[in-house]
This record gives structure tokens, sequence and C-alpha cells, in this order.
């Protein structure tokens, strides 16, 4: 079928993704029963400002609770508190707002429940660090976590082990309450520990883990969280633990459903979709070079489908910071993928985070089109030289091509797609 507008329909794949993952729409009848006492809402992340609206409109009774969300990521709600703060680096708002949701839960009895509301960010909003460490401690943890190229696991446990709510801790708060955890996924692997460093899930990782991170990335931490991660003392709760006993956890919302949303769409207008997978990790770079084979493979009548065909991926993929310029790994990967693709005929491409934020600009992500490089040339703008500076959103800034979104509200991590027409 002719494609009239190859912008406009990746634009419209990566909203059918987002659309997929609405806590709006995907929260309602996954709610538990109400308990013989009161009912507690906490959580933390970029979509549970929607996931509280959700819970409110569903909820048949009474409840109270509290919210941490990023700046911007708030809804209005008539019985659960919303606070925005930081992210990626967290601020005192969070740290603040992360000391009440402990405290709220150490209040709970056995005959309450707690409903806790997790989702992509709630490592760095749930910032209350451990004893003998500061906030700015845990921010300078974080600048560094962001730049070593880590992946997401990696500096969960680190954030978890410097931690007095995440890794299980707010579990035990909680405790002996009925807790149940709703979480919209936003890590390869929908791994429930992984996702805002689990502050209501078992953790299996441990200071020997986080040690053996600090070393492999040559991390040159501050002197109090070197001597308390050496010292690790207070162990983060394990699968087993009896703090666990009255809790269970569900996904309302995952990568995969927002792949496969954007993969019937895109089946709708005649492409012939490529699915890689949702979790895919590595250099946003060298992931970008790989997909950029595929796409020219199946230009060429070599690849595994025919014309007009696209070319979908999820997942996380990571930037190791050498340059200092501005971009988040959506704008790296497809400024990568416009380099290795040298201006081909007929490929289009779109990668963009499904919260709205590339790292922590203004964008999405951006778009690549056949005459990006020449576009870029025309403008006098050196592609290499902004890629090596990691400068991929003023970049795409001066080209027009970055995508913004505003807040989404919610957060299922990175959505590819690479249009292969001719």
């Amino acid at each position: 079928m002719p494609i009239d507008n190859p912008e406009q329909l990746l634009r419209a794949l990566f909203q059918a993704s987002v659309d997929a993952a609405d806590p709006l729409k995907c929260l309602p009848g996954k709610l538990p029963p109400p308990p013989k006492g009161k009912t507690l809402v906490i959580g933390a992340g970029k979509a549970s400002g929607a996931m509280a609206k959700a819970v409110e409109q569903e909820w048949k009774g009474e409840l109270s609770g509290l919210i941490v969300t990023q700046y911007g990521y708030g809804m209005a709600c008539d019985q659960i508190e919303i606070v925005e703060a930081a992210h990626p680096v967290p601020d005192q708002k969070g740290r603040d707002a992360a000391g009440r949701i402990l405290e709220l839960a150490k209040g709970l009895g056995e005959d309450d429940l707690c409903i806790a509301l997790m989702s992509g960010g709630a490592s760095s909003l749930l910032s209350l660090p451990a004893d003998d460490l500061s906030l700015d401690d845990k921010q300078q943890v974080n600048k560094l976590l962001l730049r070593c190229g880590a992946t997401i696991t990696e500096m969960n446990c680190i954030r978890k082990h410097l931690s007095a709510i995440k890794g299980g801790r707010l579990a035990a708060a909680a405790a002996p309450a009925r807790l149940v955890t709703l979480m919209v996924s936003d890590v390869p692997g929908d791994d429930p520990s992984v996702i805002g460093s689990g502050p209501t899930v078992p953790d299996a990782s441990t200071f020997e883990d986080a040690r053996g991170i600090v070393e492999k990335y040559n991390l040159q931490l501050p002197a109090s969280v070197a001597a308390y991660l050496e010292e690790g003392v207070l162990e983060t709760p394990k699968q087993g633990d009896t703090v666990f006993a009255n809790s269970t956890s569900q996904f309302i919302a995952l990568p995969s459903a927002s792949l496969k949303a954007a993969t019937v769409v895109a089946e709708g207008m005649g492409l012939n979709p490529v699915v890689l997978g949702d979790d895919l990790e590595g250099e946003s770079r060298e992931v970008a070079a790989q997909h950029a084979e595929l796409a020219l493979q199946i230009s060429n009548g070599q690849g595994p489908v025919s014309t007009p065909a696209v070319i979908l991926s999820g997942g996380e993929t990571t930037v190791t910071l050498k340059g200092s310029g501005r971009g988040g790994r959506n704008s790296e990967f497809i400024l990568a993928l416009a380099k290795s693709l040298e201006g081909a005929e007929g490929i289009y491409g779109i990668a963009c985070d499904t919260d709205g934020i590339d790292g922590s600009e203004d964008n999405a992500g951006a778009i690549v089109t056949p005459d990006t490089l020449a576009r870029a040339i025309a403008a006098g703008v050196d592609t290499s030289a902004y890629l090596d500076d990691n400068n991929a959103y003023e970049f795409f800034e001066k080209l027009g091509d970055l995508v913004k979104t505003g807040p989404t509200y919610t957060n299922v991590n990175d959505f590819r797609a690479v249009l292969v027409l001719s």
C-alpha cells in the first residue's frame, strides 16, 4: 500500500505503544477486595499519578495515601496525596515524601490493606538514604551511575543497598498488613525486584554484588558510601522472609503488550513487522548499528520479510557518556542509526521513551529520515562530532526532528521502529 507520510506513521506506532500502557485503561479490574481495616495507597514512579487516579475511580470505599511522581506527572486526586519530585537525580522533596511513605506503612495493622503502585522512576523518586548516608551521597552516586553505562539492574542493585526503603524494605515496614503491589514494568525481563528497585518485593542481590558493580565500573564513590557498602550490615530481605507472607504483586502494563499493540497497528497499515523483542539491552549506538544492518538487508531483498516492512523493538539500552552534550539513550540510538544508514533511500526511524522523557531532556526521542544527513550537512552540523559528544538532543533540535509529547503518565521503557519502504 502507498504510505504518504512515513513520519506520521512512525508517530502513530509510538502512540499505540503508549496508549496500550495507560494506567487509566489497564488498572481497572485488578484491585483487591476491601479489608476489615483501613486502606492505604502508596507508591512512586512516572506512572504512579495516573495509577492513583485509576484507583480512586475504581475503589468502592474509603482510602488514603501518598504517591511521589516526577515533576509534571501528577494527577488531581481527592483522597490520595500526590507529591512531585525530581528524576533522575533525586531531590529533597522526593526524600521527604519517601520518609513519609515509610512511616505511613509502619502504622498499618494486620486488618489493613496496603496498595503499592510502582513504576519506572521510583528508584530516584523514593530516595530515602540508609542510616549514616545523606541525600547528597545518593545524588552523587546517581550521577555516577547515569554516566558509567551500567545496566538498570546494576544501577538498582547499588541503589537498594544504599536505601532505607528499596529492596523489600517497604514491605517489611508494612507487615503484617496485606500488601498488594500493582506494577507498570519498564525493565527488560519484567523483574519486579528491578522496577523502582523493588521496594515491596524480595531482593536476591547482595552487598557483595553491589561492591562488584562498583569495582566493574571503577566508580569513585563518596567515602561515606564506600564505607557503608564495605560494612554491608543491613542486608535486604530475601525470598521466603516472613515480611512477604501476606504480600502479592501483579503487573498491569508490560512492554511486550505495548510492542504487540504497535505490531497490530503496523499490520493494519499493510506493513510486514519484524519484532526483535521488548528486552533489548546494550550500548545505544551498537544496537542502532544492528537495526541499520537489518534494515539494509530488508531493503536489498535479503531480509526476513519483504517491503514495506517495519522493525520493532523495546528494552533499555545504555549510553556510556564520554562527551558533554545533551541527550538520552533514544536520541543517541536514532543519531547512530542515521549515521549507520548513510542516507539510504526509503528508510525512516523513530526511537522514544514511552514516559515522554529521554534521559533528562524535554523530548521523548527523535526521528530520522533518508535526508537527515544531507540536511545536517546543509545546516553545517557535523554528525560524527555530535555523536562523539553525546549531543544528540542538539543535533535533532537543529534539524527540527525531536519528538516532544509532554507527560505520557506511563512508562514501559523504550520504543523503536525502523520503517523500510524500499
